[in-house]
């Protein structure tokens, strides 16, 4: 479906000297001069702006009274000795030592173990529209039929000619059609869909306010972006407006913006659940476009119950646009629930990587396995020296290679969960800035982050599947521009690396890096290993202060604003906290390998209404049968607390209390029955000892006692009676609970 014939038209967003706008006058004098020499080349606006969302890293520090990880390891560094120092680099950007060794880069020789046969294709779905006569090439975006003032937001973004999911998107888009749209990664999917639900929401009734856009992504920093972007291609249509809502910001302004009813929501599904329960004047009544971005990522975190429980809060009627890079089952799953008679474009059917990019191996054998941040360290230090994200498998390991990176000297930011929001977005934004030549990252920025001049991706950690190679190595190599993905791989990974055999084929390349490089390089992180010590135990302490902290603060709220705080009303989740502990009962089970499926929202709300139905069925039955279900139903939970209670006391033998009244009250009676025929003779206190030794008698004797008085006074009022007929006693169900 893609013309053999399409290229990529130079990047559409410049790569931009960013230095300080006042520094001065004299640069300002140089590049009028250059411009008027011949205007060769255009400045283009860039689409993306992290800064402006939050406040500054070092207004939250000040606010928190910590300190930053770069000062931390700043500190560190100048109490270092000049001959621990990393050994400088030229002019030419190469070593001084003279054990230095370049890398060197050969063609991937796979074992025997590594070759994988190639599979014919899949099937086509036949759950999609024919999507004849569709084309995927087009001249310009005025053949788009696009309004002017988007025409202009695409000139002004430096954006000349449609990509092919671009050409294929938009004018499906203007008709109100349901798309599934896949394309490689950089080929410009968030214009695909925002420049047609612009054009449509020019001709909304504009008298009737209401929020007719909601954009779904499963990233706080991809819904930032996708936000960023639509207010570039909207500014030159000021009645539209855009709102964010995300986790990590403001709840109260993020209120405040939708009870104003913007026109656009962009935003992550669980805090949009949490603002339609308990936000007033918020809802999703006229919403006209839903879109779901990075439609499996947003399965894969998790998120299957609340965008089920959004498209219920949806109206029928409505456009529904799911893009992707990659298409999973579950996907598809969801494609036949949300969208209606849909067209599947996708702009790239015979491959899933860019031309531009170059795959690399490094092999990791098992006797190197401890060395393998002495090899990424030599890596960055010789042959990708800037413009590197480097993806790590876990937040700790992230916050680690931060911490070396930053004591060898090299300039680097970390982007991982266990960050604020104003941290994670001033990393993105440094980054962009190329203030900091790399990013250290998990799987968080691996989704849809389009950060321009990007030239390395390097999987520090290799991704567990496919897919998540796909998306990692895709940060790289976008719209057309050069790049290289550099994957570890150990001995443990030989099935990834089969896949990616097959995928790339004869050009994957081989990178062997030199070992005298690794063994300056293990050295020196021997060095500094009580110095990160050092960095990570202090942060330990400030996090136990801040805790601290914290916990005073609340306290103190508490006890001065107790009336205002438990006035409020109770926010709510669209399942209750017993159906959570189904969900997450049964996620265990899962875990464990039980074959119990996962409770969904709507299995959930399906079990609650048959329970509802049942206790209305009993509370309609006859009540004697009534009573009897009432009774054995606390039969039962006796027994399971006894049962509960044995397992904790051995001295219990898990008889019921009815049972247990009825065998004492039967040895009551024959021990009275003995003592009246004279076989037994009792054994009588002396004066009033009966009741001062009450205190020393033990529970079971207290308990016969009291059923033998309870009997002998009874005994006298059937004799005081005229001789009525003795009971046998041989019924227990008096005892019985009512």
């Amino acid at each position: 479906m893609l013309d053999s014939g399409f290229s990529f038209e130079p990047p559409s967003d410049e790569e931009i000297d960013y230095e300080d706008i006042n520094s001065d006058v004299e640069d300002e004098e140089e590049t009028s001069d250059v411009e008027d020499k011949g205007k060769v080349q255009k400045k283009t606006q860039s689409p993306w702006d992290f800064s402006s969302y939050t406040e500054s890293v070092a207004d939250e520090h000040a606010r928190r009274s910590t300190t930053s990880i770069d000062e931390k390891i700043s500190k560190f560094v100048q109490q270092r000795k000049p001959v621990d120092m990393v050994p400088e680099k030229d002019e030419d950007g190469e070593d001084d030592s003279s054990d230095s060794e370049p890398d060197r880069q050969e063609d991937f020789q796979p074992e025997e173990d590594d070759e994988v046969p190639t599979t014919a294709g899949g099937r086509e779905n036949k759950f999609f529209s024919k999507a004849d006569g569709v084309s995927f090439n087009a001249n310009s975006f005025l053949d788009l039929h696009l309004s002017r003032p988007l025409l202009r937001a695409c000139e002004a973004l430096g954006y000349t000619k449609p990509t092919p999911i671009q050409a294929a998107c938009i004018p499906l888009a203007l008709t109100g059609r349901d798309i599934c749209g896949s394309a490689i990664t950089g080929s410009g999917k968030t214009a695909a869909f925002a420049l047609p639900t612009l054009e449509r929401l020019l001709f909304r009734p504009k008298h009737r306010p209401a929020i007719r856009v909601l954009i779904l992504t499963p990233t706080r920093e991809l819904a930032v972006q996708i936000h960023s972007m639509i207010g570039k291609l909207a500014q030159f249509i000021p009645d539209i407006r855009s709102c964010l809502v995300l986790g990590g910001l403001s709840t109260k302004a993020q209120e405040a913006s939708l009870r104003s009813l913007p026109d656009i929501v962009v935003a992550t599904p669980g805090r949009m659940i949490d603002h339609l329960r308990n936000s007033m004047s918020v809802d999703l009544d006229d919403l006209a476009v839903l879109i779901l971005d990075e439609a499996d990522r947003l399965l894969e975190l998790g998120f299957d119950a609340e965008i089920r429980e959004l498209v219920r809060l949806c109206p029928k009627r409505r456009q529904t646009m799911l893009f992707s890079a990659t298409m999973t089952s579950q996907v598809d799953e969801l494609i036949k629930l949300l969208l209606d008679k849909p067209l599947r474009l996708s702009a790239d059917p015979t491959t899933k990587r860019p031309s531009t990019l170059t795959e690399e191996v490094v092999r990791i054998r098992r006797m190197r396995e401890g060395n393998q941040e002495a090899v990424l360290l030599a890596l960055c230090s010789k042959t990708f020296t800037s413009k590197v994200i480097i993806f790590s498998g876990t937040k700790q390991a992230a916050h680690r290679l931060k911490i070396l990176f930053g004591l060898a000297g090299f300039k680097a930011a970390e982007l991982h969960g266990n960050l604020t929001q104003a941290q994670r977005l001033d990393a993105l934004e440094l980054f962009r800035r190329q203030e900091a030549d790399f990013l250290i990252a998990t799987n968080v920025a691996a989704r849809g982050l389009d950060i321009i001049g990007v030239e390395t991706v390097i999987n520090y950690e290799c991704p567990r599947d496919l897919t998540s190679y796909v998306h990692r190595v895709g940060r790289t190599a976008r719209a057309g521009r050069k790049g290289y993905a550099v994957t570890f791989v150990t001995d443990n990974d030989r099935s990834l690396l089969k896949a990616i055999v097959k995928r790339a084929g004869s050009k994957l390349k081989s990178r062997i890096v030199a070992e005298q490089s690794i063994t300056k390089w293990s050295q020196q992180i021997e060095q500094m290993e009580d110095q990160v010590a050092s960095i990570l135990r202090e942060e330990r302490e400030e996090m136990a202060l801040r805790k601290a902290e914290m916990e005073a603060d609340k306290a103190e709220n508490m006890i001065t604003h107790r009336d205002e705080i438990f006035s409020r009303p109770k926010r709510t989740w669209f399942v209750t906290e017993k159906e959570k502990k189904l969900v997450a009962n049964a996620g265990k089970e899962t875990e464990k390998g039980s074959k119990k499926k996962v409770l969904s929202a709507e299995e959930a709300e399906e079990r609650k209404q048959k329970a509802k139905k049942k206790r209305e069925h009993e509370r309609n039955l006859p009540r004697k049968k009534r009573r009897k279900l009432e009774a054995s139903r606390e039969m039962l939970e006796d027994e399971a607390e006894a049962g509960g209670n044995a397992k904790n006391n051995k001295e219990k033998s898990g008889i019921s209390l009815v049972d247990l009244a009825y065998r004492r009250a039967k040895a009551a009676k024959g021990a009275q029955k003995a003592a009246d025929a004279g076989r037994v003779v009792r054994k009588e206190k002396k004066g009033g000892a009966k009741r001062s030794s009450h205190a020393s008698k033990s529970r079971p004797e207290e308990m016969k006692e009291l059923f033998q008085d309870d009997m002998s006074e009874k005994k006298q009022k059937r004799t005081s009676n005229g001789g009525a007929k003795k009971s046998s006693f041989k019924s227990k169900s008096r005892y019985k609970r009512r």
